[in-house]
């Protein structure tokens, strides 16, 4: 097979015709020219149309053959639109003013899924900002092709970019489990943004979010999806339980210190953990200490009967269950129960919304951790418009450009 029927496979050419093939300094260039039987197509709208005038030479590069870098050469040509006015043509084999060609946008991109974008650049040879325009390529176009119209239900939730407090909120949406935007920072004005990118038509199809109970989340979310069901997330509410469960075995710690120091000692997650997951010797400890008339064997047994909260299927019996639980809480004499309870009042009506539609952050969660594993796998990113762009391409199940030909 020759070069020129390789290389005309591999571009989809229709339109277009190759003129020469030729060696310079060590690289295969192809000269294209077009075919004057068909008719110039506007890249704005598709419409065809009569040629205007022909610009200068332009240079693409091309998917490596055998190891040999290979540039496309071709003069494009402007046309008179109906509909724009005097455009460029259409040229199916590169995206806007992109000096890559699609096929290697999409080679390079498939292989920055999978390892480290500076090590795509030096199996291919090619400098890291190449590699970074060939995926912001094949995201740009997955962006504006993917379909947002079944969106039903969506999880919210920040991650940390790097040390310092540097956050980004993160929006999934929990039926395909896909990254639907990433922002900076994680304040309200921040999500008012995801809505307004959404639309409002969009909108006001969602039927419910989850997220935790950051109050900037929670005031974005109620401004622009009044009909949404607000699910506070379950697993967030039980962190909030066991760091209130954990400040009771502090206090008591620090006042047994001068009288009995060994006794609550190495015994953090004999209280934290779930009962099944105790060891024999975190057990036959357990049970010595409840014997003992101790605060934070209160605290323990009041977590371990909020647990029965998530066992109902009703919003009826869980809102009775909660309010005797609620009872309990605050006449435990335990402060941090008080307050735990009383923040889960402040919140009721959110929280039994769980009843009404069984969502929670669990796959959050899990993309979370696929985040944090894209950002280590290149040791972090140093702007936020990369640390995005990486984001999009690894979780965002974002379509691509269809190619004619399947590079292995």
């Amino acid at each position: 097979m020759l070069v020129e029927s390789i290389v005309r496979k591999t571009l989809g050419l229709k339109r277009h015709c190759i003129k020469k093939v030729t060696k310079e300094h060590e690289e295969i260039v192809v000269y294209l020219f077009p075919d004057r039987r068909c008719r110039v197509i506007c890249s704005c709208c598709g419409r065809k149309g009569p040629g205007y005038d022909t610009l200068k030479e332009r240079r693409w590069k091309h998917v490596p053959l055998w190891g040999i870098p290979v540039t496309l050469v071709y003069s494009p040509r402007r046309l008179q639109c109906m509909n724009c006015g005097i455009k460029v043509e259409e040229i199916p084999w590169t995206q806007g003013k992109s000096p890559l060609s699609l096929p290697l946008s999409v080679v390079l991109a498939t292989w920055s899924k999978l390892v480290a974008w500076n090590v795509v650049g030096q199996l291919f040879g090619f400098h890291w900002n190449t590699v970074r325009k060939a995926v912001k390529n094949v995201v740009d176009y997955g962006l504006a092709n993917r379909d947002l119209g079944d969106l039903l239900y969506i999880g919210i939730d920040e991650i940390s970019r790097k040390k310092g407090h540097v956050y980004h909120t993160q929006v999934y949406d929990l039926i395909e489990k896909r990254l639907l935007w990433s922002g900076e920072d994680r304040t309200a004005e921040t999500l008012d943004a995801f809505f307004d990118y959404l639309g409002k038509d969009r909108c006001e199809h969602i039927e419910a979010v989850c997220c935790d109970m950051w109050a900037p989340y929670i005031d974005a979310i109620k401004k622009h999806l009044p009909n949404a069901l607000l699910v506070f997330d379950k697993f967030h509410i039980i962190r909030h339980l066991l760091d209130a469960v954990d400040q009771v075995r502090k206090e008591e710690s620090q006042k047994l210190k001068s009288e009995n120091p060994e006794l609550l000692k190495k015994s953090r997650y004999i209280w934290l953990k779930n009962p099944w997951n105790l060891t024999d010797k975190q057990r036959v400890r357990l049970s010595d200490l409840e014997k003992l008339n101790l605060k934070i064997n209160r605290a323990y047994l009041l977590k371990e009967a909020f647990r029965k909260f998530w066992d109902y299927s009703y919003p009826a019996w869980a809102k009775k269950y909660l309010d005797q639980w609620f009872w309990w809480a605050t006449h435990s004499r335990l402060k941090p129960m008080r307050d735990f309870a009383w923040m889960i009042r402040r919140h009721q009506d959110d929280i039994l919304n769980y009843f009404k539609v069984l969502i929670d952050n669990g796959a959050v969660e899990g993309l979370n951790n696929k985040a944090k594993a894209i950002s280590h796998r290149a040791y972090g990113y140093r702007t936020a418009e990369t640390f995005k762009l990486a984001l999009y391409h690894g979780m965002g199940k974002l379509p691509e450009p269809q190619l004619t030909h399947k590079f292995a």
